[in-house]
């Protein structure tokens, strides 16, 4: 079966004894997007449809040798994929009764034709004709996997161990994939948002080490990261001057819009199943723990403890890095401020564990980790965080295993971009 063709790859064919109404109707089909043949006998019709694949046959009903019913007949037999139309007069209904029962016609159209009615015949014969070969073709792919799936079942316990390595690390590749697929998305957010980019990177990494801090399972905690990261998905649609201001610029319109982000971040991922927890965090990440945040006041333990997670780091990077106010915070200044609502806007059992975490990130990453220039990697090394630009946009990221391929990308992007980028390379896997 072949793959439908669009409309302006199909073949008519036209076939009447009369040279005066094969002009009539080349004349109707040549400012459309179709390539027109014509025949005067069925017998040459046939020699055409030998040598050209055909998408639409319109043959007169009267012609000398061979009438349109016969032709129409022969064309089913050997070429039933060619849509089949006939052209005949009221006093031919016993003949166009045998070429709709021999034939398999799709359609007769009587003489004198309506020019818009047979152009609209065409349209719609050729649309059911690509529909019916896509159909056929997924039916036969379909049949193709059942049978398959069949093989699979019917050899399963001789195939279960072979099976099982590759299942690991086809289920491994796709896992990392699935990871860089969602950090890819969240730096793609962040490309208009200027000065804070990186900050969906940021907050997920830190809340991330908050939830195991407090104890959370892997699960869990895997939909706070995944939340994080798309914590903004919903400012996506909004006004750039909106997003870009300061929070206590904004006119309370302008802050009604904006907080609609949380609920909108939600909707974007209703219909990803395995994002389902992580757009319940998405919807409550600015509500505070005494119940004066949005979008449904929620307070204590109503809100989500991811989500109660992700109001303390996303408000402790957004103090740093903007969009609180024009004046930015110091980290300390930060830490400050989150120590000061202890109790108010942030859940105390959170922020506990926020300090605690927030002191050990630095040297946990100096610790296990080397910064080294983009000419000294090697073949096996080990990411051991992004590798971002200094914009934010990610490029590799981490935990990726460097092969010459990819450490050759790295050397033409720093040649080309002229820039110095941050590599931090696992030391354990540095040779």
């Amino acid at each position: 079966m072949q793959e439908p063709r669009p409309a302006n790859y199909s073949t008519l064919l036209l076939v009447d004894d009369e040279q005066n109404i094969l002009s009539s109707l080349k004349r109707i089909f040549r400012p459309l997007p179709y390539t027109v043949l014509t025949a005067q006998r069925g017998a040459e019709a046939l020699e055409i449809l030998e040598k050209t694949e055909v998408d639409i046959i319109i043959s007169d009903m009267r012609m000398p040798e061979m009438d349109g019913a016969q032709l129409l007949a022969t064309v089913s037999s050997r070429w039933p994929e060619t849509v089949r139309i006939l052209l005949t007069g009221f006093a031919d209904l016993s003949s166009t009764i045998k070429a709709v029962n021999e034939g398999h016609i799709y359609k007769y159209i009587s003489k004198p034709w309506e020019e818009n009615d047979l152009k609209l015949t065409v349209h719609n014969a050729l649309e059911t004709k690509f529909l019916q070969a896509e159909r056929e073709r997924l039916l036969k792919l379909t049949q193709r996997q059942n049978e398959e799936l069949k093989d699979l079942n019917s050899n399963l316990e001789r195939k279960v161990e072979e099976r099982t390595e590759e299942l690991r690390v086809a289920h491994e590749s796709l896992r990392k994939s699935y990871f860089s697929s969602i950090k890819t998305f969240s730096n793609l957010i962040e490309l208009s948002e200027g000065a804070t980019s990186g900050h969906s990177k940021r907050v997920a990494e830190l809340a991330q080490k908050v939830a195991q801090k407090l104890g959370l399972g892997k699960e869990q905690t895997q939909q706070i990261f995944f939340a994080a990261l798309l914590h903004d998905i919903g400012k996506i649609g909004l006004p750039a001057d909106l997003i870009m201001r300061p929070t206590k610029t904004l006119t309370p319109e302008e802050k009604r819009v904006l907080a609609k982000h949380p609920v909108l971040g939600e909707a974007v991922l209703m219909g990803f199943e395995p994002l389902h927890e992580a757009a319940k965090l998405i919807r409550s990440h600015h509500e505070y723990f005494d119940g004066s945040g949005y979008p449904e006041g929620l307070a204590g333990g109503d809100i989500p403890l991811g989500a109660r997670i992700l109001a303390a780091v996303n408000d402790y990077d957004t103090l740093q890095h903007g969009g609180a106010s024009a004046h930015r915070l110091t980290e300390a200044e930060a830490r400050e401020h989150m120590l000061r609502y202890r109790g108010r806007l942030y859940d105390p059992k959170v922020i506990d564990a926020f300090i605690t975490t927030n002191k050990q990130v630095t040297n946990e990453v100096r610790s296990a980790s080397v910064k080294i220039d983009d000419k000294e990697l090697r073949v096996g090394m080990v990411l051991a965080k992004d590798l971002l630009t200094r914009h934010g946009i990610l490029i590799l990221s981490e935990g990726h295993i460097l092969d010459e391929h990819m450490i050759e990308r790295i050397h033409r992007f720093s040649r080309t971009s002229g820039e110095k980028l941050d590599i931090q390379i696992a030391m354990k896997r540095i040779r």
